[in-house]
């Protein structure tokens, strides 16, 4: 996919009219990263107003062999011009995806609170497509509670570790934690036939052990329509217990 039209994309899931400030942000991170030991992760801050890195942290060499300046310099063109071939389109899916499910279903006063995952695999120095996890937290936002401006934390992977691209977004609970509020495969989907969004809302609690009652607690239907979406997904996918498929999703994280 050719340059301008990644960017024509990118900048419709991102799209604003507020622009922030980033220096105190800016500034406690370059702080921070003086004292982060050396490791397969690296973090920037991104501004998908601007399509620039605002900063780099130190890792972002040894990670990737790649020069930091440069990054620096000719900001998300490069960066995008990196991303394999193949997985463009379906990553900015997934970017599209996150930010439709953030802007209708997750309330502007808790949007300060979310995290986002996505992965995609990106050339090395060496000309090697090795895999990238991107978590990223939001800094900024405009004044329609939109995040523009994030802190990226990127964790490289092996190439040989083959991974579908996956899209997922938590939210600080009442204890500070985070739970998983979306979640998507778009790469391979196992549950594609015929399973609804609402049954994927209640496989994926499933996942994560909540029983009946908690699900129809978070997602506000009654434990017998949550019993009734147990029993039809079963059906559908033809197996015979909700444990055989919580094992099932558990040892294959990437399947849903």
């Amino acid at each position: 996919m050719e340059f301008y039209k990644i960017k024509d994309q990118y900048k419709s899931v991102f799209e604003s009219y507020d622009k922030p400030s980033l220096e105190i942000h800016i500034n406690k991170l370059i702080e921070l990263d003086k004292y982060l030991p050396y490791s397969s992760t690296f973090f920037c801050v991104t501004n998908t107003q601007e399509f620039k890195f605002e900063y780099i942290s130190k890792n972002f060499g040894p990670c990737l062999g790649l020069d930091p300046d440069i990054l620096k310099a000719k900001g998300m063109r490069y960066f995008w011009g990196r991303i394999h071939p193949e997985d463009v389109e379906v990553w900015l899916s997934a970017l599209n995806h996150l930010m439709e499910f953030t802007l209708n279903e997750i309330p502007r006063d808790k949007r300060e609170n979310a995290n986002y995952t996505w992965n995609y695999r990106l050339k090395n120095a060496d000309d090697v497509y090795v895999n990238i996890v991107q978590n990223t937290t939001p800094l900024m936002f405009d004044s329609r509670k939109k995040p523009i401006i994030g802190l990226a934390h990127y964790t490289v992977l092996d190439a040989n570790v083959k991974m579908g691209i996956t899209a997922s977004a938590k939210l600080l609970n009442a204890q500070n934690e985070y739970e998983t509020i979306y979640f998507n495969n778009f790469s391979q989907k196992l549950l594609s036939s015929g399973i609804s969004n609402r049954e994927r809302d209640v496989i994926r609690l499933l996942v994560l052990n909540f029983s009946s009652k908690e699900i129809s607690q978070k997602l506000n239907i009654s434990p017998h329509t949550v019993d009734t979406h147990r029993r039809n997904i079963l059906k559908k996918l033809k197996i015979s217990s909700t444990g055989e498929l919580i094992g099932m999703l558990k040892i294959n994280k990437n399947l849903i």
